[in-house]
């Protein structure tokens, strides 16, 4: 299954000063997620805590670990693989309790796990000769059960019915003997075959009893590979070993040297008041900040509206520029159509003039020819 989240919550995360090693540094900008989680295949129970993509807490849960309760919403444990202290701000006293069960239930989980490994070293801690002199003995039990079996064929052969001498218990041997689990698995998958009958030929016997040999060999084969592996592993495990040492030594010290300064009660407490102060109006003021990124925030809303309103407003002011222009233009056009209609209107009214005075010469022509005919009809008159 791997890795996997076991309980979560969300806390302000600080880290002790490592120049003071008493004013605490925040590590996060604003409440994160701070989960357990479970890694089944090493038994190991781990604090995680991720700020975007920068891990700002990586504790692994040991057995001499301690979570301290220093006000009624602020937790701290210090963590001497990564050589700090950190701290935990809640936003009520009910999350600080809830985490701290969990840390004492899984604090205890790690105690009862470290304990189940050490057994288990123990167990597989035996010397080599003793596993060497056990595989020998074993090796030289199987080939007497051989040979005693051979007997056993040759006298029963005829029966049809032959019973295997290699049950599983003379296999095992008694059960103060501490025998590995494939000598076992494999004395008892030895067992089936035998249940059935032998050939009559001895020959066959032989052939049987030497695939045996062969198979307890290859057994042989196995816990010699076994043996080696628990050797590593216990090399490995005697260096763990060195290293919790040298941890609890480290311990030692630190815990000497806080009883040493445990003379200074007094000041301690008053340092302790004032930090519970500066915490309270931290939380004051982070409080004051959270409002005012919560007002920021509606004012960048608002703004975000207002500028959408602005795009849309240029957008319409740039359409109107655009009809502007065309009006313009078209105003431009009717100008020019105008004035030239004037100056055809001007040219019309030249022409008019131009034919008006040559009517009026034509009437002038008419009125003279008029008056000249009227002599003319008086002229004859008077002549009659």
């Amino acid at each position: 299954m791997g890795e996997q989240p076991i309980f979560s919550t969300r806390a302000h995360v600080f880290q002790i000063d490592p120049s003071t090693k008493k004013n605490w540094v925040p590590t996060s900008k604003h409440a994160v997620t701070v989960s357990y989680f479970y890694d089944s295949t090493r038994n190991v129970y781990r604090i995680i805590s991720l700020d975007g993509s920068k891990a700002i807490i990586n504790s692994t849960i040991t057995p001499n670990m301690t979570f301290t309760k220093t006000s009624q919403k602020f937790g701290q444990w210090a963590d001497s693989r990564a050589n700090t202290v950190y701290g935990l701000g809640f936003s009520s006293e009910s999350h600080l309790s809830k985490f701290a069960e969990k840390f004492a239930e899984f604090k205890e989980a790690a105690r009862l796990a470290k304990e189940k490994s050490q057994e288990k070293m123990e167990l597989t801690s035996t010397p080599s000769q003793c596993k060497q002199a056990l595989a020998t003995s074993q090796l030289l039990m199987h080939l007497n059960q051989a040979c005693r079996a051979g007997d056993y064929l040759a006298k029963e052969s005829a029966t049809g019915e032959l019973q295997s001498p290699l049950t599983p218990e003379s296999v095992n041997g008694t059960d103060d003997e501490r025998v590995p689990r494939d000598a076992s698995l494999n004395s008892e998958a030895r067992a089936e075959p035998n249940a059935v009958p032998f050939p009559h030929s001895s020959n066959a016997i032989n052939k049987h009893w030497e695939a045996e040999l062969a198979a307890l060999k290859g057994n042989n084969a196995k816990l010699t590979a076994a043996l080696l592996e628990s050797t590593a592993n216990v090399k490995q495990w005697k260096q763990q070993l060195a290293a919790y040492q040298e941890e609890a030594e480290r311990l030692h010290k630190r815990v000497t040297e806080l009883e040493c300064v445990s003379g200074q009660t007094a000041g301690i407490k008053t340092q302790k008041t004032e930090l519970n102060q500066t915490i309270e109006e931290l939380e004051a003021a982070l409080k004051a900040k959270e409002e005012e990124l919560e007002r920021l925030k509606s004012e960048v809303e608002t703004a975000s509206e207002l500028q959408l309103q602005k795009d849309a407003v240029a957008q319409k002011l740039q359409e109107t520029e655009t009809r502007n222009a065309e009006l313009e233009a078209q105003l431009v056009e009717m100008d020019q159509r105008v004035e030239s209609s004037q100056m055809e209107q001007e040219s019309f009214r030249k022409s008019l003039r131009s034919l008006l005075e040559l009517l009026d010469g034509k009437i002038f022509e008419l009125t003279e020819l008029r008056d000249s005919l009227a002599k003319l009809i008086d002229g004859i008159g008077s002549q009659n």
